[in-house]
Parts: structure tokens; C-alpha cells; sequence
């Protein structure tokens, strides 16, 4: 692996965070990172002037400064794969735009994977500043994720982590139209470690996850990177098979011993039940196949439009690029 021009970068995607990107820039742009740091802001389509107060920074800010700009929405996850692609650093850390996560704890991430040799540090909250109801849903993905993902219990998956460069490079292969990084993640390694860190209440506006993003998530990782879905409906189907064939065996016996019941509500229960867990599966299965077809019809990850990087940004790509022509 050729020598990187950073020891960190950090990703930040950006989606009605003009009020916000700014001030979170500004402290980035403070901290003192042994070996230098970069940021690279991806601005996701958004629909406020974030690009423009994007592009405003790269006028001011003295670090290495990348602004990405997508040509149209396609997502968090999506966004910060287009950052890590533009990442430089030995490490990256991931974050988001909206002050929640105090920049000061950027550099504890850094020390705790420089000091325990870890591939990937999560972050977690003592109290989160989110709502309830986001609250619940990320207890509940993270419950599905312990058990489809292989997460090691008590692993929080925050959108406020750190990647070394090893997992970035083999995250960044994924070329497919839904990427859950998580997912990647852990497909690629085992050496985790958890810190925890401050959350604060959002400095402004309100969430952009609402609960149609957060299905879709949800669903990014229930269906891209596991098919045991499919082995619970499998599961499902044997069971209600066998329940059916007991169903079947009672009736009988009912009807050559007993007076036959009427049975309308038992009949309608079960036609109800059955035709219900029937068609669950098969959205299911054609979920997986709807899927399967966007990527064989190469439904693009992202599609940047411009990258604009101030002078230290294309400073430190010039010299990068001169050592590496001089080691080859």
C-alpha cells in the first residue's frame, strides 16, 4: 500500500447542513492531527445552499479541503462512500454534519485505534439527544444486526466511526447500487473496538432520517448482505406446513366421529393467516430480485458532478503523486 499524505482524513456527508457545516469545519479545521488531516465534505444532493456554503469554505479554510457534489440524492451510506473513495488518510473518520458529535472526539478516536491496533472504532452514547422513536429503531437494527451481521454483542453501529485504511480500501470495492457500510465493514474484519463519546442535542433544524430513510436502511441491510431472510421464510413455510397437515388430520377425524361444524371463522383464520405469510414471502423474494436486477442493470452507487478542493487539497494530491511516479 503506497504511503498516504495524511495520517487522517475525515468524511463528512452533507444534506441541509448549511446552518451547521460551517461551525463543524471551523472546529475540524482546529484540531492538531500528528501527520496532517484533510476533510472531505459530500454534499448529497441537497436541496438548501450547502453546496454553496460548502464551496465558500474552501476559500477560507487553511487544511486540505474537498468539497464532492453529487448530482442528485442517493443517500447517506451512498455519500460516504463517495467520501471514503476521496480519502487520503491512514485513518478516516465518518461523522455527520449536524454538531451531534463534537468534534474535540475525533482525535480520541484516532488514539484509541493507534494505541489497540484496531481496523474499524465504533462510538456509542451514554444518553443520545435523538427521539424516542429513533431511539427504538436503532435498538431494534442493531438487535437484527447482531444476528444477521455477526456483530459481536454490545457493538453500537454508529454513523460516528473510524476505518483504517485497510477497510477502506476493501469497503470501497463495493461497487453495487445498495451499500451498507456496517455490513462491509464487518464482512471485512474482526479487530473492532467501542469508545464511548458525547452526544449533544442537534444544533439546528431537525433530522433528515425519517422513517421511510430508516426503512430503507433497514432494509439495506436486511436484504444485501445476508440470506437468512430467505432461510426464515423457508423455516416459516415448513412449519406452517406441518401445522397444516395437523389442521387437515383433525378435520377428518372430526368429521368421520363428530357433527361436521359450520367453521366459517376457523376456515377464514386460516385462508387469512396462510395467504398472509404467503405473500410476505414473496414480496421478500421479489425484494431480493428487484434488487437483483438494479444491480445487474448497473443502477448507479452515486454520480458526482464536481470535486472542488482549495490549494492545500491540491498541494498535498501533487505531492502525493510525485512520490508515488518516484517509487515506481
Amino acid at each position: 500500500m503506497p504511503e498516504r499524505p495524511f495520517t487522517l482524513s475525515i468524511v463528512v456527508p452533507v444534506y441541509n447542513g448549511a446552518a451547521t457545516v460551517g461551525e463543524l469545519v471551523e472546529a475540524l479545521a482546529g484540531l492538531s492531527v500528528p501527520g496532517g488531516h484533510e476533510i472531505v465534505l459530500v454534499v448529497d444532493g441537497s436541496p438548501d445552499d450547502s453546496l454553496a456554503v460548502c464551496r465558500a469554505l474552501t476559500e477560507r479554510i487553511a487544511v486540505p479541503l474537498t468539497v464532492v457534489d453529487h448530482a442528485r440524492n442517493f443517500g447517506e451510506h451512498n455519500a460516504v462512500m463517495t467520501g471514503l473513495r476521496h480519502a487520503r488518510g491512514d485513518y478516516v473518520v465518518t461523522m455527520d454534519d449536524d454538531l451531534q458529535n463534537p468534534p474535540s472526539e475525533v482525535l480520541r478516536l484516532l488514539e484509541h485505534a493507534q494505541r489497540t491496533g484496531a481496523d474499524a472504532v465504533y462510538t456509542y452514547y451514554a444518553e443520545k439527544q435523538h427521539a424516542a422513536w429513533r431511539n427504538l429503531g436503532s435498538r431494534f437494527t442493531n438487535r437484527v444486526a447482531d444476528w444477521l451481521l455477526d456483530k459481536p454483542r454490545g457493538l453500537y453501529l454508529s454513523s460516528f466511526r473510524l476505518l483504517s485504511a485497510f477497510v477502506v480500501e476493501q469497503v470501497t470495492r463495493y461497487d453495487g447500487p445498495f451499500p451498507y457500510i456496517d455490513g462491509l465493514v464487518m464482512q471485512t474484519t474482526t479487530r473492532l473496538e467501542r469508545l464511548a463519546v458525547k452526544h449533544l442535542p442537534r444544533a439546528a433544524g431537525r433530522s433528515n432520517y425519517t422513517f421511510r430513510r430508516l426503512v430503507r436502511l433497514w432494509l439495506n441491510m436486511f436484504l444485501n448482505f445476508s440470506v437468512m431472510p430467505l432461510r426464515v421464510s423457508t423455516l416459516t413455510g415448513f412449519v406452517l406446513s406441518i401445522l397444516g397437515v395437523i389442521g387437515v388430520l383433525s378435520v377428518l377425524i372430526e368429521a368421520l366421529f363428530d357433527k361436521t361444524p359450520e367453521g366459517w371463522a376457523s376456515v377464514m383464520a386460516a385462508v387469512l393467516l396462510l395467504s398472509g405469510v404467503q405473500l410476505m414471502i414473496l414480496g421478500m423474494v421479489g425484494e431480493y430480485l428487484g434488487r437483483l436486477y438494479l444491480t445487474a442493470n448497473r443502477k448507479p452507487q452515486a454520480i458526482v458532478r464536481a470535486v472542488h478542493r482549495n490549494r492545500a487539497a491540491c498541494e498535498a494530491g501533487e505531492a502525493a503523486a510525485r512520490d508515488l511516479s518516484s517509487v515506481a
